[in-house]
């Protein structure tokens, strides 16, 4: 069995963690948007290379992003699909090149969002994530020296999340009106939320 999964999510909802275990547990590829832009960063589009648009700090236009995925995918014997589509238009165009087994969607407070985000510590020697409350860092000197992202502030996260709210939820709205989407509590434990969807996979793939 090599599914076509697609996994939705705000960020701190556990999409990164998810994926890795789908990957690993179904064999396939796991197709993030960001590491099928710098693979193909110099790959020619009508519009430019993704390169392009990546050096001058500009976001990556959508025709640009399309094709990259639709590169990816094309690939790929089963994939998770993960941080893309990111509007509605991406949705319809992904409809257009591949068939969906099922949309996954980690269904998670904002206010746990945030508490998840905004506790998350950077050790800038190593690059080790931390968390206050989830992984603490338990030798003392790596405890000093952990520091808080600039994106890791409850202002930025807050507004994050708005963006992806306004840009997601027609998204969303999309996969229930096609019958595809399968909302996971992701509030559970990862164990949890893990065993969710190892279930649902196997029962809709």
């Amino acid at each position: 069995m090599n599914p076509n999964i697609l996994i939705l999510g705000a960020p701190g909802a556990g999409k990164g963690t998810q994926s890795a275990r789908i990957a690993e547990e179904f064999d396939v590829e796991h197709v993030t948007t960001g590491d099928a832009l710098r693979a193909n960063k110099h790959m020619e589009t009508e519009h430019g290379t993704p390169a392009s648009f990546m050096d001058a700090g500009e976001l990556v236009p959508d025709p640009v992003v399309n094709e990259i995925v639709n590169a990816a995918l094309s690939e790929a014997d089963g994939y998770v699909l993960d941080g893309y589509p990111r509007n509605l238009s991406q949705a319809e165009y992904l409809d257009d090149i591949t068939d969906l087994d099922v949309v996954l969607y980690l269904d998670v407070a904002e206010d746990e969002l945030v508490g998840r985000l905004t506790g998350r510590r950077l050790d800038p020697e190593t690059g080790d994530i931390y968390h206050v409350e989830y992984n603490p860092a338990e030798d003392e000197a790596v405890k000093e020296r952990l520091v808080q992202r600039d994106d890791d502030t409850e202002e930025t996260v807050r507004e994050r999340l708005r963006v992806y709210r306004e840009n997601t939820e027609p998204v969303i709205e999309h996969y229930e009106d096609t019958g595809e989407l399968v909302r996971i509590d992701g509030e559970q434990t990862p164990d949890g939320v893990w065993d969710d969807i190892k279930e649902t996979v196997e029962e809709e793939a």
